[in-house]
């Protein structure tokens, strides 16, 4: 369908566009400045392995633990800049030194923090046989500490070892270092099996051919007009200063990580209105065009096992290639940092309800709304206008862009490539709304299971 596009829609579509290259250019460059989580991650994990220790088989400590957890936990703390350093890491690393000048080196500077200044106390003083343990054991257990932190008090002072290791702990802790590193194994092993597998059938031929998938008949400036003009400037810098105004009057009182994480969806959910009202104009603008079954997104939620069995392989297979570009990016340009902010809000609350609004926001309304976006309309037309090759890459591109953290955008790339392929050689967008979820999902239960 051929239309003259109006002159002022070219004008709106290329002030937008402009705007855009603006916005996230400034985007990504403020995202250097945000903290990485990958550091948190590594400490988190170690502390982990160091209290699960005691509760694994022996079979199994070398490849979840490695060898020596406590010396893998010291060269880690050790690597960071003693001025960066928080009270509790240089009580944690003072916790292992046995030089008493090394001790007073880490903990030179004063804190404020009572259960913490206690445990610092103890470190700075020379037990010997005449100080009273029980004392200063129950001083320690009446001391609100984390489970490490009174792990390695209670070693320091010299109490045996057998009453300073909570069982239940270790035994909590190896369920989560187990977790932790069994999801991305399981899923990079039975991903390269169906690379394999896929690989096979075609060199054999014996791939099912892609159905056609139906393009919305909207022009490319349409596509501007609804990603630069409604999903950027609309949806990520006009529409989150009235949703977290409204938070912001909404939750007075409420405690901060459950008022934190209504911004999150308040902000998202205010981020969708634009896109989604230009997307509802432009196809009642549309006319004399029959729409395809499944309409023109080609929603296809019936066969629900199929589409749930392509997710499920979809996700397997682009994982590999996520990961391989994670581990690549690391080792020849370092951490980028940039992580998006909502890793570490995960990784840093404690609070069930917080924790549920921020897993609902992106594990639900994320997906459903960035493939309805993202694959559902944006794809099939750059597909039908740039061809397959050219819209798979530009669509993965843009959607990486999107989300603004120069950490994560060559693996969010890899996966909107992996999500395009699912889009494309399905011809159905109800299953990269699961895959999305699922990616979306995983990464969140990681991320609490490597919580501090």
């Amino acid at each position: 369908m051929n239309q003259v596009t109006p002159r002022l829609k070219v004008v709106i579509a290329i002030l937008s566009l402009l705007l855009t290259f603006f916005v996230w250019q400034r985007g990504l460059e403020e995202s250097f400045d945000r903290p990485s989580v990958a550091p948190t991650l590594i400490i988190n994990q170690r502390e982990i392995a160091l209290l699960a220790e005691p509760a694994l088989p022996e079979p199994f400590k070398k490849v979840l633990v490695g060898s020596s957890p406590e010396t893998a936990l010291i060269e880690t703390l050790s690597e960071i800049p003693l001025k960066e350093m928080g009270p509790r890491q240089k009580l944690l690393l003072a916790s292992f030194e046995d030089s008493v000048d090394q001790r007073v080196n880490l903990l030179q500077d004063s804190i404020s923090e009572p259960n913490l200044k206690l445990v610092k106390n103890l470190l700075l003083k020379n037990f010997s046989d005449e100080d009273n343990l029980q004392l200063n054991l129950k001083k320690l257990k009446q001391a609100r500490l984390d489970p490490l932190l009174y792990q390695r008090s209670c070693l320091f002072i010299g109490v045996n070892k057998d009453l300073c290791i909570d069982k239940s702990v270790s035994n909590a802790m190896a369920f989560r270092l187990a977790g932790s590193q069994f999801m991305p194994s399981f899923a990079v092993l039975m991903g390269i099996g169906l690379i394999l597998r896929q690989s096979w059938r075609f060199i054999r031929k014996a791939n099912t051919p892609w159905p056609d998938v139906s393009s919305i008949p909207l022009s490319l400036i349409d596509m501007v007009l609804l990603i630069a003009g409604g999903f950027v400037l609309l949806g990520e810098v006009i529409s989150p200063l009235f949703s977290l105004s409204f938070i912001d009057s909404f939750a007075y009182g409420l405690s901060a990580p459950i008022k934190e994480s209504l911004k999150v969806f308040a902000g998202y959910i205010g981020m969708t209105v634009p896109p989604l009202f230009i997307y509802r104009r432009q196809i009642n603008n549309i006319k004399d065009a029959i729409q395809p079954i499944g309409g023109w997104a080609q929603w296809h939620f019936l066969p629900i096992k199929k589409a749930f069995a392509d997710a499920v392989q979809g996700w397997l297979i682009i994982t590999p290639f996520v990961l391989l570009t994670s581990l690549v990016m690391n080792l020849f340009v370092g951490d980028p940092g940039g992580s998006n902010p909502l890793l570490e809000m995960v990784l840093m609350s404690k609070n069930f309800w917080a924790l549920g609004i921020i897993f609902f926001t992106t594990a639900v309304v994320a997906p459903l709304f960035e493939e309805f976006v993202f694959r559902g309309v944006l794809l099939p037309v750059l597909v039908d206008k740039q061809g397959r090759f050219l819209g798979v890459i530009l669509s993965a591109f843009i959607f990486a862009l999107a989300h603004l953290s120069v950490g994560e955008l060559l693996p969010l790339f890899v996966l909107g490539i992996g999500l395009a392929f699912l889009r494309l050689s399905s011809g159905r967008l109800f299953p990269c709304i699961i895959m999305h979820s699922l990616w979306n999902g995983v990464t969140f239960v990681s991320l609490l299971l490597l919580s501090a």
